[in-house]
């Protein structure tokens, strides 16, 4: 009688494992300066092999380690081309990655960058007090700027969203600028948000007067909401206070809000990716009162609720 060999599981294809581990690097560039076509190319990239979210956790933690930081520190000291040749070998797989790296991070979103006099990064908020008085709250992923003097009041919002607490007593109203919205507001307390090219005003208290880009005026009173886009201003809608300004103190509140809709909110606040791979989950009502600087938390009561399966990984967390 002859012993038999132990069966030992066969080892994962080197090559494919390669495969998904490049085209996880290439994600990690591209994803510096997303559009929402890469956002949606991502999440299938994503859901389409297993072995393609371990590939993207590693190569996270490749990209944010120690030898990476080193190779673009160099590599941004480098004052001629020539002198690439003269990085340690080991770093030269990594030198495209720090070269991206130092390059992103500079020059990632410029156009905001050099006309913004405030900026949020996602997840994080900013109390400001303008020349005049006037109080501004941006919250997360904002950019925004201001230019008050003798001559003029103006305010422009580039992306994101701001509370607003415009007092009475000026001489000139302030105008505001957000995309296609124009504002003119003299005393009012009023939250603008401006994503994907449409802005919407909520205004909580006292009256403002807009514009939109096809030269129409309207009126808002407190309590008032509307839409404003590139084809001029939807219906006038009533704000629902304790939930749609629920950011202001911090919250996020949804009251029978589809998951989907619930997700799409949460992505404004989580740093990294939130993947749902359940499509009979976005149907789900929720209601939930949630701290916005915890969206991670959130998730995790929100898996709860609808018994859905959460794995998290650096930078990516994913609901089935």
């Amino acid at each position: 009688m002859t012993d038999s060999a132990p069966h030992r599981p066969a080892p994962p294809d080197s090559a494919a494992r390669d495969s998904a581990m490049d085209q996880a690097l290439d994600w990690l560039i591209r994803l510096q300066c997303a559009t929402p076509e890469d956002t949606r190319a991502f999440e299938a990239w994503l859901e389409a092999n297993p072995a393609n979210a371990q590939a993207y956790v590693e190569a996270e933690a490749l990209w944010h380690g120690d030898t990476v930081r080193q190779a673009a520190g160099q590599i941004a000291q480098v004052q001629r081309p020539s002198r690439l040749t003269r990085l340690r070998p080991h770093w030269k797989p990594l030198a495209t990655a720090a070269v991206l790296l130092v390059g992103v991070f500079t020059l990632g979103n410029l156009p905001v960058r050099l006309q913004a006099d405030h900026l949020t990064v996602v997840g994080e908020r900013q109390r400001l007090q303008l020349e005049d008085g006037s109080k501004v709250l941006l919250n997360t992923n904002s950019a925004f700027s201001s230019d008050i003097n003798a001559g003029q009041r103006m305010a422009r919002l580039y992306q994101g969203e701001a509370y607003f607490e415009v007092p009475a007593g000026a001489g000139q109203p302030l105008e505001l600028r957000a995309g296609p919205l124009r504002a003119s507001v003299r005393d009012s307390d009023f939250a603008v948000r401006y994503l994907d090219g449409e802005a919407q005003v909520r205004v909580q208290r006292g009256a403002i007067d807009l514009q939109g880009r096809s030269d129409q005026r309207i009126r808002l009173s407190s309590g008032d909401s509307i839409r404003v886009g590139p084809n001029g201003f939807g219906e006038r809608e009533r704000v629902d206070a304790p939930k749609d300004l629920a950011w202001v103190q911090g919250r996020l509140v949804f009251e029978n809000c589809p998951l989907s809709q619930v997700l799409a909110e949460l992505r404004r606040y989580y740093p990294g990716f939130i993947i749902n791979t359940n499509d009979t989950l976005d149907h789900v009502a929720v209601t939930g009162n949630y701290r916005l600087d915890q969206p991670l938390e959130a998730l995790r009561s929100l898996a709860h609720i609808t018994s859905a399966r959460l794995q998290e990984f650096p930078a990516v967390v994913i609901l089935n």
